[in-house]
């Protein structure tokens, strides 16, 4: 009967000790990355999945798609090319298709950001044309934005700003307009 008990006591002792380890898992929503993914010698890909834009000038709409590569040349400071690629649609008239490509610049701000993120500015000059056109013009932006990071190397980014264009045609984020834009970037380590 002793060892009957003593069986019944260890067995119950084992099943509570069980239940007692329960073990819960929270999606990721950031990362405490510090400055590691913006090092001199990373690099940077990506760029906006999703830009809406007004144009003063044309009174028009339009969305983009914006893929970008760059490489940190110092910590915090980033030079690369970005594709424009969009569709402007107008009040009245046929749809445009805008293509275009910019070299940018992209400097992390170290004050005002936080361990998961880091406020931005951008700024690109390149040529951009469309369907309906049939030469390429100067296009100018001027960006702001924040890159929130979900995990060490993936950032969530919102970014606002004005982008001009020489010619009345769109370079995928707004000819002379202002724009808004989300989109994500992977930040690769370089080699150490």
């Amino acid at each position: 009967m002793r060892k009957f008990a003593l069986l019944l006591l260890v067995t119950g002792g084992i099943c509570l000790q069980a239940n007692a380890q329960k073990i819960e898992t929270t999606p990721q929503m950031s990362s405490d990355v510090g400055v590691e993914p913006i090092r001199q010698g990373n690099w940077m890909v990506g760029g906006s999945i999703g830009s809406l834009g007004y144009s003063f000038e044309g009174k028009s709409f339009n969305a983009a798609l914006q893929p970008r590569a760059g490489y940190f040349v110092s910590d915090g400071l980033a030079i690369g090319a970005q594709a424009n690629l969009g569709l402007r649609t107008k009040k009245d008239a046929d749809n445009e298709w805008t293509y275009g490509i910019a070299p940018f610049v992209r400097y992390y701000f170290p004050q005002g950001g936080s361990s998961t993120g880091r406020f931005f500015g951008q700024g690109d000059v390149g040529i951009s044309g469309s369907s309906v056109g049939k030469s390429a013009a100067l296009a100018l932006g001027a960006n702001v934005g924040y890159a929130h990071f979900i995990t060490r190397t993936v950032a969530l980014e919102a970014t606002f700003g004005y982008n001009y264009s020489k010619a009345s045609i769109n370079t995928g984020t707004g000819a002379s307009g202002l724009g808004v834009g989300v989109g994500f970037q992977i930040y690769l380590p370089g080699k150490k």
